[in-house]
């Protein structure tokens, strides 16, 4: 189903926005972008409606009047508002939280970065940490600890502000973005062929759900009809790509438990997956397969189904292993608790939403590929805890193989690409459910053909702002499990 496209006037946008909320519509994300290269941006929002219903986007052309904030109603839009903010220089009326997002406390930059041929230096000046005012007999108890942006082991570069007593976290502020690599800004003049390429480098543990939005989004624009065989063959990819980032995340989070066995059989499962890539794909990351218009090449299936029955094998009694290890549950039930209702408001995507209850999947509620023809069960859970989360991805990980198996045995034949070509001045929307929730594409052309723009809605973006509200509250001692249960990307975040 193709997008619907409106135009949505500055003064209606808050009343739209309540009464989509109210029906049970979720805004996904919201960008802006300068038509033709101009000074006068305009503001596009995303909606998901439901399932089997189009998604609608609204255009907004603020012009000299200001821009109501909309995160007081659909609280997830806060980040975009705060990029946009930060990276194209729009003021938003009435924001509850005006605060630098991507640019660090202290940084100014000469001007904003996604302006049209925008030449932005950056200084900057450390800010001191305040504490924020404190109440009552307890005051002088609260202590700060600024975790990071160096931390133990690889771990990608993040600080953790914590305000707390004893090991109770009274507050919690992540700030991200140390390491912001201006992705969106370098698609900017590059050929539509290459921005794949490009793509599968955003998140390099999502490069086919990246790589598959960014294609199905020119693919959109050129309006082109992928062949069905290399439309399965995508199936086969994203779903691999699902199968070994959900075995990394079980050994990760035994890692956090001291399940020491637990995590050492993970661990050595991610490896039986990644090998089953290579010898396909000649990528244990998959990468340089998905191209606009279908695929590169054909990759070998040759022992994949051998491979992945094997793999099938070992991974049941694991499963059954991690649910019965007393030791392992007691860390997880309970901890970091995300009801439905903040699911829905902050804007969790992926497994995080489905293990609180929430019933959403774009590969079932906008099927894409041939996941419409393939055997697909949505894991949903209740918990809300991260309990809740390692059960979703547990039965995930059992249907992608299912799902695998049945594709290898029903694959059809005939050709795997067909020219892509997008004329200039075209636009598309593309999207995928990516191992960690819904990744979206936004592509606009300039009037040479090449890529004027591309905003990359990032399933970690939503994630880490929605994590927070698990921490709060909690404390120190649960707080390496309840991250690890998010299973988030600081590199998909900071893009």
């Amino acid at each position: 189903m193709r997008p619907v496209i409106e135009q949505v006037e500055v003064v209606d946008l808050r009343g739209r926005c309540e009464a989509a909320v109210k029906g049970g519509a979720r805004l996904q994300m919201a960008y802006a972008w300068f038509p033709r290269g101009g000074t006068e941006p305009e503001i596009r929002y995303l909606l998901h409606c439901g399932a089997n219903r189009p998604l609608e986007i609204w255009c907004s052309r603020p012009g000299s009047r200001p821009t109501p904030s909309l995160a007081r109603i659909s609280p997830l839009l806060s980040w975009y508002e705060r990029e946009m903010i930060d990276l194209c220089g729009i003021a938003f009326l009435d924001h509850p939280q005006p605060l630098p997002l991507a640019l660090l406390p202290g940084a100014r930059a000469s001007m904003p970065p996604l302006w049209p041929n925008a030449n932005t230096s950056l200084t900057y000046s450390p800010l001191p940490y305040t504490l924020p005012e404190i109440a009552g007999p307890m005051r002088e108890d609260v202590q700060l600890l600024p975790f990071g942006p160096v931390r133990a082991d690889v771990l990608e570069s993040a600080q953790f502000i914590f305000y707390y007593i004893g090991e109770g976290i009274l507050r919690y502020e992540p700030q991200l973005f140390f390491k912001h690599r201006g992705m969106e800004k370098r698609f900017e003049g590059v050929r539509q062929d290459l921005g794949a390429v490009l793509a599968e480098r955003v998140s390099g543990i999502g490069s086919v759900a990246h790589a598959l939005s960014y294609c199905r989004a020119l693919e959109a624009a050129a309006e082109v009809q992928v062949p069905r065989r290399a439309e399965w063959l995508r199936v086969l990819l994203a779903e691999l790509e699902r199968l070994y980032n959900h075995l990394h995340y079980l050994g990760h989070l035994c890692h956090t438990t001291t399940l020491k066995v637990g995590e050492a059989q993970g661990k050595y499962l991610e490896e039986m997956a990644k090998q089953i890539n290579a010898s396909m794909s000649g990528s244990r990351f998959l990468r340089s397969l998905i191209a606009p218009g279908g695929l590169r090449r054909e990759p070998s299936l040759q022992g994949v189904e051998a491979a992945l029955t094997a793999l099938s094998s070992q991974f049941e009694p694991y499963a059954a292993m991690l649910e019965r290890t007393g030791t392992h549950l007691d860390r997880l039930i309970t901890t970091g608790k995300f009801s439905q209702r903040l699911a829905f408001d902050q804007g969790a995507t992926g497994p995080i939403e489905r293990a609180s209850g929430l019933d959403r999947d774009l590969r079932r509620d906008q099927p894409y590929a041939a996941y419409g023809e393939l055997p697909l069960t949505v894991a949903l859970r209740e918990g809300g805890d991260a309990h809740a989360r390692q059960q979703v991805r547990i039965a995930e990980v059992a249907n992608s193989i299912e799902m695998l198996l049945e594709l290898i045995r029903r694959l059809p034949e005939g050709p795997i690409r067909v020219a892509c070509e997008a004329p200039p001045g075209a636009e598309g929307l593309g999207w995928a459910e990516s191992p960690r929730g819904s990744v979206y594409y936004a592509i606009h052309l300039d009037e040479a053909g090449r890529l004027a723009r591309v905003k990359i809605k990032s399933p970690s973006f939503s994630n880490w702002y929605a994590f927070s509200f698990t921490v709060h509250d909690s404390n120190m001692m649960d707080y390496a499990i309840n991250e690890a249960s998010f299973g988030l990307s600081i590199a998909g975040c900071d893009r």
